[in-house]
């Protein structure tokens, strides 16, 4: 996927604070409620470490936000692979109030029943929208290409109906987790990658500057008319060769 004008990449030295703020004035521009999808793992410290500040440092001051996650592992709260556990515990509370509005897929359900109850709980949120259009999402990805949890090969990469899937098979541990699907993802105003670190350097490569015929999973989100950004620190980019930007746009 070589990047062009629907794709903008960005090399930080410290993505952190810069994500914080490009979020923090998303937000301020939307003029109202704020819908925010987020996936979990560095992430949730980055914007746990930088977000709260960056809001408070808007000069209108948090409208209502609605933080949504784009997949979850179904483990209890309170297990330390949960992803909504991690944004309660280090993000939330710090949030200036009012706060955000977390929704989260329940984990108590078996896959389908927790697929099916998240999908009905996104329609209410996003009334008369039949695929929710969400104001930013922000994703990351894997060595393996996988985002969300999409993964390289698996069926799932062909979903055009369902908005919400389960997955019971992830290469993954833990196997059992709710994930958005492409269609959601390719809805959003605006998409936003962020990889970090010297592992994700050869994916972030084959990714932005190949054109493969079956495409990896993060190669597939394509916004159909939002903003697609790349938001990488120094080791992630190490092997592009492609035109790169030092600032967030």
């Amino acid at each position: 996927m070589a990047p062009g004008a629907a794709c903008r990449v960005s090399v930080l030295r410290e993505p952190g604070p810069g994500l914080a703020r490009f979020v923090a004035a998303q937000a301020a521009a939307a003029g109202g409620r704020f819908t925010l999808g987020v996936s979990g793992g560095s992430l949730v410290e980055l914007l746990a470490l930088h977000l709260p500040s960056a809001v408070r440092a808007c000069p209108s001051g948090p409208g209502p936000w609605l933080l949504a996650l784009c997949d979850e592992r179904l483990v209890p709260p309170e297990h330390p692979d949960s992803t909504a556990g991690a944004y309660q515990a280090r993000l939330l509370p710090r949030m200036p109030s009012p706060g955000p509005t977390l929704l989260a897929p329940s984990p108590r359900l078996a896959p389908a029943a927790a697929a099916a109850d998240y999908a009905a709980r996104l329609r209410q949120a996003f009334p008369g929208e039949p695929v929710p259009v969400f104001d930013l999402l922000l994703l990351g990805v894997g060595p393996d290409g996988h985002t969300c949890s999409l993964f390289p090969g698996h069926p799932l990469l062909q979903e055009q109906e369902a908005v919400v899937a389960a997955i019971t098979d992830s290469p993954k541990p833990p196997p059992e987790r709710i994930t958005f699907t492409l269609p959601v993802l390719n809805a959003a105003k605006a998409v936003v990658f962020v990889a970090t670190g010297e592992g994700k350097a050869a994916v972030v490569k084959r990714i932005l500057e190949g054109d493969e015929e079956n495409p990896l999973p993060a190669a597939r989100v394509r916004p159909r008319s939002g903003q697609l950004c790349w938001i990488l620190d120094e080791a992630a980019a190490k092997e592009l060769t492609i035109p790169v930007e030092n600032s967030i746009p």
